[in-house]
């Protein structure tokens, strides 16, 4: 199930001409900074883009430009897991590792503790809060750690917003969802 739906969903992300992706990005991040989890945020995690995702530059400048620490996971792939590190150029401090994506190649690590807001990729997502990512987990093990305490949010297309998201159990619900067409906010399993 999960497989198919992440078929489809890459079928319509393929489908935006590089001219849409940049529209739709940018209103994405314009709500986002309405928001008082970025307002309030002094720490954000961002994911580096892939080329038919949500485009996070516009988010990174600004948070540099409102005085935010802005963190990039670097990738373990021995150890499963992502490390958050501080980056301060979107050039010079970034490099394409073996596996494609773009990540932090030096900077200070940050424990998660002090990040206050994760912006979180995916291929898909539902009206409850599940995500559908790309299969690896390594953002449900980074939400999931116990000294982990901000708000997780998915930067999204609003065409990447599902009826049903399959859901194992080490998938993590996400607290918001910031489209180019709306947010929404999710009631954590606790409540």
């Amino acid at each position: 199930m999960k497989k198919e739906l992440r078929q489809r969903l890459r079928t319509v992300l393929a489908g935006f001409s590089p001219e849409q992706v940049s529209t739709k990005s940018l209103r994405a991040c314009h709500r986002l900074f309405q928001e008082p989890e970025y307002v309030a945020a002094e720490t954000i995690m961002v994911f580096l883009s892939l080329p038919h995702e949500v485009d996070t530059t516009a988010l990174v400048l600004r948070s540099w430009q409102d005085r935010k620490r802005v963190v990039a996971p670097k990738v373990s792939w021995n150890q499963r897991r992502m490390v958050p590190v501080e980056i301060r150029s979107l050039t010079e401090d970034l490099a394409e590792s073996s596996m494609g994506i773009r990540e932090p190649v030096s900077g200070v690590p940050i424990p998660s503790s002090l990040v206050d807001l994760v912006i979180v990729p995916g291929l898909g997502f539902d009206e409850f809060g599940n995500r559908l990512g790309r299969g690896r987990g390594f953002y449900d093990r980074f939400l999931a750690q116990p000294d982990f305490t901000g708000v997780s949010c998915a930067l999204a297309f609003e065409e990447q917003l599902t009826t049903n998201v399959p859901v194992g159990p080490l998938d993590q619900r996400i607290n918001m969802l910031v489209t180019d067409k709306s947010v929404r906010r999710f009631k954590s399993t606790d409540e």
